[in-house]
């Protein structure tokens, strides 16, 4: 078969039957495993009634199909039609049996699947549970670790401030002229700098204080399980005091979890109804130096509580000198449906909402340890998808 009719009739699948050249009869073997273990997923309702069967509610059938997958394509292509056979088919409740978590491929959002599923999951399903999340918090540690612990130490080192830099490195030049400009000398056209500002380091003291405070609803199952990675990340560095809470219409505080980013995941319970401001009102309670505290809200801001009494709430924490961020999402899939009237009232305390991909998080706490401009720095890093 010509390569171009080739394609075009694994994208169609059976729509292509009628046109020349296209027959299914045309493909070889390897083409022909990989068009039926398409059409079980997508053709369903299609021409052919022996290739739109689907995947049925068959353990073993959906077992033999993700073991064809995984031999006919790349692995991130089998993630997405993993995740697209679970909501398409709703094989769901078939990821409770062990032989299927045995056979699929690990991502974010089959991992966010299963702690949906975490009141329903029978024991004998939760090991092998565990060690799919376990498999893919392993993975996503070692992607993220050493960049966040990098920008978050430099950030810390630049925003503690001394006026005896140890090292002509260490002096903040910009500062530093300001300080001096009345040391101006116009004949030599140059400053006299009588103190230095620089930046100190090394501190092993507490320097700032970090609530994580993430909605638990079914909508933030990706950005739940990447929050988790990096508080996990974030708890093991001295410097900061990470604290993290997760919220549907109560509030859970899992902060002495977080040396195990896998237990953290399983305390977590994806779904159910929104309250932020009571999550909120929490949060307040976990930050003893505002001045020195950064509160980052996870949530599509989809409010079920007190929505006044929320926006009081934040204006206090900014007021009170505490960063406050708003991340609508905390995944790679881009800005999520959010509420909008709550979004622009945040901006107008002062507090931007927006969607992070987690590669430039750790970018984003460098920014936010240095308190600099969070609005600004999500236009320049952050491009809408």
């Amino acid at each position: 078969m010509d390569e171009r009719l080739r394609r075009w009739r694994l994208v169609l699948g059976s729509e292509a039957d009628g046109m020349p050249g296209c027959s299914s009869g045309e493909l070889g073997a390897g083409d022909a495993g990989m068009d039926a273990a398409l059409a079980a997923l997508y053709d369903q309702g299609g021409s052919d009634s022996s290739r739109s069967a689907g995947l049925g509610s068959s353990a073993p059938k959906v077992t033999r199909w993700l073991g064809d997958i995984r031999t006919y394509f790349p692995s991130s292509v089998v993630q997405v039609m993993q995740k697209d056979a679970i909501e398409r088919l709703n094989l769901s409740r078939l990821l409770l049996e062990p032989e299927m978590l045995e056979a699929v491929e690990a991502d974010v959002h089959l991992v966010g699947t299963l702690l949906s599923l975490n009141r329903v999951m029978p024991e004998q399903a939760r090991e092998s549970a565990r060690a799919v999340v376990r498999k893919v918090v392993n993975e996503l540690e070692r992607q993220l670790v050493q960049k966040t612990r990098a920008a978050v130490t430099g950030a810390l080192d630049r925003a503690a401030r001394t006026h005896r830099p140890r090292r002509t490195a260490d002096i903040d030049w910009d500062r530093t002229i300001r300080a001096n400009l009345k040391n101006y000398l116009p004949d030599r056209n140059t400053v006299v700098p009588s103190r230095l500002v620089g930046y100190a380091r090394k501190q092993q003291a507490v320097q700032r204080e970090v609530v994580l405070c993430i909605d638990q609803s079914g909508s933030m199952a990706a950005s739940v399980v990447y929050s988790s990675v990096f508080g996990a990340v974030l708890a093991s560095m001295r410097s900061l005091r990470t604290s993290l809470v997760v919220f549907d219409t109560a509030v859970v505080d899992l902060t002495d979890q977080l040396h195990d980013p896998v237990e953290l995941l399983f305390g977590t319970q994806l779904g159910g109804g929104t309250d932020i401001n009571r999550a909120i009102a929490y949060s307040q309670g976990l930050i003893t130096r505002p001045n020195d505290s950064i509160f980052i809200l996870i949530s599509d801001l989809y409010e079920g509580g007190v929505r006044d009494e929320m926006l009081r709430r934040v204006a206090a924490m900014t007021a009170a000198g505490v960063q406050v961020i708003v991340l609508l999402a905390l995944s790679d899939e881009g800005t999520p449906a959010y509420d909008r009237d709550n979004a622009a009232a945040l901006a107008a305390l002062g507090v931007p909402a927006f969607a992070c991909t987690p590669d430039a998080f750790p970018g984003l706490m460098a920014t936010a340890i240095e308190r600099r401009d969070i609005a600004a720095w999500a236009e320049r890093h952050l491009k809408p998808k």
